[in-house]
């Protein structure tokens, strides 16, 4: 990882972390003049990518005890989304029609 994207809330310490391991860090200013909720410009892929993710049971809560394994649950739920992209399936054949 070469940079990171962070919310202002945590830009200190994530900024500090970053400048250790080498890492840039980019802090997502939202515009003052802004009202209401509205879309980071990349921030939303973050968020789309967890929403993606959480349709997977295994992933919703931390039931790995390994980093390893967790990592490879992730893996897994990006596969098959993908996969179903890729095929033209919107919807898991598990979930029926």
């Amino acid at each position: 990882m070469t940079k990171a994207l962070v919310d202002q809330g945590f830009k200190k310490t994530v900024m500090d972390h970053g400048q250790q391991v080498g890492i840039e860090v980019e802090v997502a200013v939202r515009n003052p003049a802004d009202v209401g909720s509205i879309p980071q410009p990349k921030r939303w892929i973050v968020e789309q990518t967890n929403g993606i993710l959480m349709l997977h049971r295994r992933l919703v809560r931390d039931y790995e005890h390994r980093t390893a394994s967790a990592a490879s649950r992730v893996y897994w739920a990006i596969s098959d989304r993908m996969s179903r992209i890729l095929t033209s399936t919107s919807t898991p054949a598990w979930r029926g029609a």
